[in-house]
Formats: structure tokens, sequence, C-alpha cells
């Protein structure tokens, strides 16, 4: 599991997060992602001027994947376990949503690695990340 402050859970920020993110696809994932906007009302940390809000994470999977609740929780599992692992890279201050296309059925954990670190790459949410630092 992600820690709890890791976690977005209210439909309402789900909402947000689909209406005003950037939108970025791989073969079997897509990342819908919006980063908070400073206010003055946020501490600013020293090093880098990021606001200490943590990134929050969903993921989004449709019966549309599988039918079977094992399948789908199964690929759920495995993006979480990989989003864990990547989370320290992850800059703050983000609300991210990971959706799961059909096709992510035969994907394996180091697939879901792969195209999630693209994803953020892409999106430019990762810092100071490096593949091997993770092996």
């Amino acid at each position: 599991m992600l820690p709890t402050e890791n976690r977005l859970r209210r439909n309402k920020d789900f909402s947000a997060v689909y209406q005003k993110g950037i939108r970025k696809n791989s073969s079997d994932l897509a990342l819908r992602a919006m980063c908070h906007q400073q206010s003055p009302k946020l501490p600013l940390d020293k090093d880098n001027l990021e606001p200490h809000r943590p990134t929050r994470i969903g993921i989004s999977i449709s019966k549309k994947v599988s039918k079977g609740a094992v399948v789908r929780n199964r690929i759920k599992r495995q993006i979480r376990s990989a989003l864990r692992q990547m989370l320290p890279c992850i800059s703050r201050g983000w609300d991210l949503i990971i959706v799961v296309k059909p096709t992510a059925q035969k994907c394996n954990y180091d697939e879901f690695l792969q195209q999630l670190e693209k994803l953020l790459a892409q999106a430019e949410v990762l810092h100071g990340y490096s593949r091997g630092s993770l092996l």
C-alpha cells in the first residue's frame, strides 16, 4: 500500500485532475497529472522551493480491463508496488492518476515500472531518478 498521505481518495479530487490535469499515454497506461500552484499559506522547502504538500496518487481501472476482480486487483498491486518504489523520486505537490488500459492484462511488474518511469518523466514529475538505483 501507498502511505496514507500519498493516496488520492475523494471523487472531487479525481474530477479536478481529470478536468484540469495534463495527459500522457503509453501502450498500457495513461497518466493524468495536476500540479498544485504554490499558495502563500504553504511553507517553502529551502532546497528546491517546492510546497510541502505531498504527492497524491490514485489508480483507475475499469471492468473493461477484466471482468474479474482478481485480475484488476493484481494489476493495481503491481502498479502500487512500482509507485511505492519510485515515490522518493517523485516531485512533491502533484496529484496523479494512473489509468489502466485493457491491454495491461499481459504486462508484468517490470513492464509497469518501465511505463510508469516513462510517463512520469514525460510529465516532468520525476527528479533524481535513475532506474539502476532501484534495481
